[in-house]
């Protein structure tokens, strides 16, 4: 019997006991390769150097209330993120995970405004089938009606867009480009109809995650959302939870758009699942209208800034960059793409490979020329989790994709230390779940 109020209540779990690189051990002894844990073992599970800072900061002191002190592990994680960060993103407030890091971006772009004697600016935009976390602000943020619609007479009220979703939004007759001018200009008329004077900013993943299953935008989008944000005045909020500090092969994802934005959010990798971690980054020109107007940020919470967690983190950080694991997400990113595209290219039941780096979908469909997707009611997504179980393999496939309750995506996310007998081993997993389940839906 247990006494936790677990994610499912009527699962019956392993027991997690140790863990050994990219591999879970269950109390039994079964080995489980982590490529799916949301994205957030990013070094996987018994990095010395990590434990080791870890147990140092504890032994110097494991607490301070950042009302009282600073620490040097948080002032040394900040300046290394400041240093790396694109901009003018100088500036960064710790909390302890994604969803409080976006509920910090949406105030303080709110207290922005306030502190510009913009009052009037209250309001977001976001995009469908985006996800943005489970607290209040974060989930009216968000774009996905399942996880909304339980809560929907709590939340505030946030225009939606569509996603720049090239595998089911573009028109067969325009091209890549034509379609993310064409998405992206969905933002100018958002904010054209509720008035550009009352919106606060655009919130939207660079690399769309557990929602979508790792969507990239096509070349383009983010330049045109830049412009649009730069010419009413609207700021750029990019979250980059699941698929930043490194996922996509950049330690920023929107590094690859080669555009800035005004506040960017991280975690998951942030802390690589050592400590509960996350980070929010503002330009200067926003720190400073807070400083020199109110004189702070009106908001907080008891762990900010947490020293074991910023210890933590920091040696996350510096181990990814002494070993020059971002090369490694590019080639072993590569390296599963192919592999991913060699087992499944084929398979009349995968729509879709797409994604960048160590951060890579495979959309499921019922038929592969009108994607038509699987009927909900036979939970694919759900079974093909419970077969890659079986097989010793942790993937995150879920269910909704097109709009929140029709179709099945797996998306996989291996640490950044992966070699070539990972990749096989991913690929060769995941392979035999996809093919045991939907052998037995067509039969």
């Amino acid at each position: 019997m247990t006494h936790v109020i677990h994610r499912n209540p009527k699962a019956n779990y392993p027991v997690a006991a140790r863990g050994e690189g990219p591999y879970i051990i269950d109390d039994a002894g079964k080995k489980y390769f982590d490529a799916g844990d949301a994205a957030v073992s990013c070094l996987g599970h018994s990095n010395e150097s990590v434990a080791a800072a870890m147990k140092t900061q504890i032994d110097s002191i494991a607490f301070t209330h950042s009302g009282f002190f600073t620490n040097p592990a948080m002032e040394g994680l900040a300046t290394l993120l400041s240093e790396k960060a694109p901009g003018d993103l100088n500036h960064v407030f710790f909390v302890s995970g994604g969803s409080e890091a976006v509920e910090s971006a949406l105030k303080l772009a709110r207290q922005y405004f306030l502190e510009k004697g913009e009052p009037s600016r209250t309001r977001f935009i976001s995009r469908r089938q985006s996800y943005h976390g489970n607290t209040l602000g974060a989930l009216s943020a968000g774009g996905n009606q399942w996880r909304r619609e339980p809560f929907a007479p709590l939340l505030m009220p946030v225009d939606l867009i569509s996603p720049c979703y090239e595998y089911r939004g573009r028109r067969d007759d325009e091209t890549d480009w034509e379609f993310g001018q064409r998405t992206a200009g969905e933002l100018e008329a958002a904010l054209l109809a509720q008035g550009p004077e009352n919106i606060c900013a655009f919130i939207c993943e660079p690399v769309v995650g557990a929602t979508l299953g790792a969507v990239p935008a096509v070349e383009g989008y983010f330049t045109r959302v830049r412009e649009i944000c730069d010419q009413y005045g609207v700021l750029f909020i990019a979250d980059e939870v699941m698929c930043g500090m490194g996922r996509t092969g950049s330690l920023f994802a929107v590094e690859q758009e080669n555009v800035v934005p005004d506040i960017l959010v991280m975690a998951k990798g942030l802390g690589a699942g050592y400590q509960p971690i996350g980070a929010m980054m503002c330009t200067d020109e926003i720190y400073r209208a807070i400083v020199d107007g109110s004189g702070f940020f009106q908001h907080g919470h008891t762990y900010l800034g947490h020293p074991v967690a910023c210890a933590g983190a920091l040696a996350v950080q510096r181990f990814i960059e002494d070993n020059d694991l971002l090369s490694n997400v590019q080639l072993r990113g590569q390296q599963l793409h192919e592999g991913l595209t060699a087992r499944f290219g084929n398979n009349a039941f995968v729509g879709d490979i797409r994604g960048r780096g160590l951060f890579r979908g495979i959309e499921i469909v019922a038929d592969r020329l009108t994607k038509e997707p699987f009927d909900p009611a036979l939970k694919i997504n759900g079974k093909i989790k419970a077969a890659a179980m079986d097989e010793g393999l942790m993937c995150y496939p879920m269910g909704g994709t097109i709009d929140g309750h029709r179709g099945d995506h797996v998306l996989i996310a291996p640490p950044f230390i992966v070699d070539d007998s990972h990749i096989e081993e991913v690929v060769s997993k995941l392979g035999r779940a996809v093919d045991m389940v939907l052998k037995s839906v067509k039969a």
